[in-house]
């Protein structure tokens, strides 16, 4: 099964820069979880999934309760923290958007992806 957490908006204080650290902008989280396919039919109950609610929270308390320099290092933590916690997930994927880049130039945003699995 996989289930996709899509375009999550958090404000929180990373990037190389002080001042993007002591501002503050927003962030756009996607993430896709992966459970083993095999085990889909016979899934009834909350206990025999990942629960994305429990998801969405430890994400937003990543984003929002630390400061990462680097966006690489917060998609990380992210994947570690869900691969930690939740053993249903096989693999995952992690994608942030940082839509305001300090960068002299015209561009819609940088976003960076990190892959993981067990």
């Amino acid at each position: 099964m996989k289930i996709h957490l899509n375009e999550m908006v958090f404000y929180g204080y990373h990037g190389v820069h002080d001042e993007e650290r002591k501002l503050g902008q927003r962030f756009i989280v996607s993430a896709s979880l992966h459970t083993n396919s095999a085990l889909d039919a016979g899934v009834r109950n909350l206990e025999d999934t990942v629960d994305y609610t429990r998801v969405y929270a430890d994400i937003k308390e990543i984003m929002e309760s630390r400061q990462f320099q680097l966006l690489e290092c917060c998609a990380n933590s992210i994947a570690d923290r869900l691969l930690a916690d939740y053993p249903l997930i096989e693999s995952l994927s992690i994608c942030i958007q940082k839509p305001s880049v300090p960068i002299q130039g015209s561009l819609k945003s940088v976003e960076v992806e990190v892959f993981r699995q067990r």
